[in-house]
């Protein structure tokens, strides 16, 4: 651990209230990013050696996890129940809730997969809020150049330009589904939407329901989704391989029910991935703010069936993860905190970066801080002062009334949050690459489509807040749309794992062990093995690599 300021000397040195000095940096964003993003450095990532995205670099951990195994072999299917239907969404956060109901609509059989329960997802999580350029001040053409700029101009044009046009209509979507969002305080009911301005952004743009957007805007979507006849859901059941046919189509999935402990071989027209990131891998050791299935099973599936993936070596750290206490460290401390004003004091009581610029530029400054000496350390834990009590005290009623939150986060953490700053530290956020889709979500293998955090393309190098919530509705409702005409188009005369045994095949070309296998359904602490669960052959657990079943 770096030399760091204990808790005691530092706690003295701040004052609520007072505005503190600012520490002067004349260092250039490159030059930041580069010395203290965990995306760059020597060792930050190595070149695949296998797939459609050989020689591409991909983050170090991850990468072991994309040239992994199946879990499963042609064998372990036998006598494996087979049920049919038009669309099959794998995922049931709001990207695959969005995609389920367009695609009901339009007169699809639906089949919706959940790892968890319908809603156990990252969007439940999002605390922030939705970005949709509906103020008079703001408009699209903004809201895209904000993105692309947040981005690192890595982002897809056509893409960013198509959800940002969407913005406004899914508001209203969201609002007729019954969704609430917070009014400006000077308007009767029916008034304005209230609306608050993100990190890295040229206007006003975020709409919010108090501080936990996410977990009222999935309220709304899982009760659509548990009302529409259209829609079968299956919960706790997991994704363990895509379906593949003769012509190389994606014709479903292998799914595994944890409670019956079986698996089934769906076949559909259409597969919809909307599995989320990969932040339960805990990516260069870093603590997670993503749920318990976040562990990349659609990027592990999707490339092993060979579609095209991008920038696999870019992930959002969020500047303010708890640091302290220990056992909630990582969990996420919303940047709607620092949009309110909330700052961000080293352990010299010193404010050192402007809390809105972009998260990458702001998880790095607090990284700095910590690697030269200036961090606060306490029992073990390492991190910077946000400053909650001044916010307070300039804004008296705002953790009452607005931080709802993020004042019984505190109380977690057994403190006041008016009386005493939080400890907090960047943790891993986010997926910004990931697979390659088209506008309506489809990707380089025929009737695989893709939506939300699995997929790349949209926030570039690094993600505004409040664009996640966005972006998933928009893609998923457009993908759901698209997905729903496939059907009666393909029928497959053959479906199967048959891409697996091609994939094996690359795996020892290239040197690579079979024992190692993947998707990894939970965290390592989980203790899960699927082939013990499933009473299947032994499993090579014993011989994989730590982080790897």
């Amino acid at each position: 651990m770096p030399i760091s300021i204990p808790y005691e000397v530092a706690r003295k040195r701040y004052r609520a209230g007072v505005t503190p000095s600012v520490r002067s940096d004349d260092a250039s964003v490159d030059e930041l990013l580069k010395g203290y993003h965990p995306d760059h450095g020597s060792n930050a990532h190595v070149a695949l050696s296998v797939g459609v995205n050989r020689g591409a670099p991909c983050q170090h951990d991850l990468a072991r996890y994309l040239q992994a195994n199946a879990l499963i072999d042609d064998v372990d299917l036998a006598g494996a129940q087979l049920v049919t239907t038009d669309v099959l969404v794998i995922g049931g956060g709001g990207g695959g809730c969005a995609a389920a109901l367009t695609a009901a609509k339009q007169g699809a059989r639906v089949m919706l997969a959940t790892k968890l329960r319908l809603g156990d997802s990252n969007t439940v999580m999002a605390e922030g809020g939705i970005q949709a350029a509906v103020g008079e001040d703001d408009s699209p053409q903004l809201h895209f150049e904000d993105t692309l700029r947040a981005g690192h101009f890595c982002g897809e044009p056509e893409l960013v330009a198509q959800m940002v046009m969407d913005g406004p209509d899914v508001i209203r979507w969201l609002i007729q589904l019954g969704m609430m969002f917070d009014l400006e305080e000077d308007q009767p009911l029916g008034g304005n939407l209230l609306r608050k301005k993100p990190g890295g952004a040229s206007a006003a743009r975020i709409l919010s329901y108090r501080d936990y957007t996410g977990l009222e805007m999935m309220r709304v979507l899982r009760e659509a989704v548990d009302l529409d006849p259209g829609i079968d859901v299956w919960n706790r059941c997991p994704v363990v391989e895509l379906l593949s046919d003769e012509r190389g189509r994606c014709a479903g999935a292998v799914i595994y029910n944890l409670e019956w402990r079986t698996f089934s071989l769906v076949r559909a027209h259409a597969v919809i991935l909307a599995t989320g990131g990969a932040g339960r891998l805990h990516l260069n050791s870093f603590p997670t703010s993503n749920h318990y299935g976040a562990t990349a099973d659609g990027l592990v599936l999707a490339y092993r069936i060979g579609a095209h993936l991008r920038e696999l070596d870019s992930f959002q750290y969020h500047p303010t993860g708890i640091a302290y206490p220990t056992h909630l460290a990582g969990g996420l401390i919303s940047e709607a905190a620092r949009s309110a004003g909330a700052r961000l004091i080293n352990g010299e009581g010193e404010r050192f970066v402007d809390e809105l610029k972009p998260r990458d530029i702001v998880a790095s400054a607090i990284l700095r801080e910590c690697a030269q000496g200036r961090g606060i350390e306490r029992d073990g834990q390492i991190g910077v002062f946000l400053d909650t009590p001044t916010l307070e005290l300039e804004n008296p009623g705002i953790l009452e009334r607005r931080l709802v939150t993020l004042r019984h986060l505190a109380h977690k953490c057994g403190h006041d949050a008016a009386q005493e700053p939080f400890l907090v530290y960047p943790t891993l956020h986010y997926q910004n690459g990931g697979v390659t889709i088209d506008k309506e979500g489809a990707t380089s293998v025929p009737g695989l489509y893709c939506v939300g955090e699995v997929t790349g393309g949209i926030h570039g190098r690094n993600r505004l807040m409040g664009n996640a919530l966005l972006d998933i509705l928009s893609m998923g409702r457009r993908a759901g749309a698209s997905a729903a005409q496939s059907r009666g188009r393909f029928v497959a005369s053959r479906a199967g794992i048959g891409h697996v045994h091609a994939w094996q095949r690359q795996l020892t070309l290239a040197g690579l062990p079979l024992h190692v296998k993947a998707p990894q359904l939970f965290p390592d602490y989980a203790h899960f093995d699927l082939r013990v669960d499933a009473g299947l052959r032994p499993s090579a657990r014993a011989d994989a690599p730590s982080g790897i079943r």
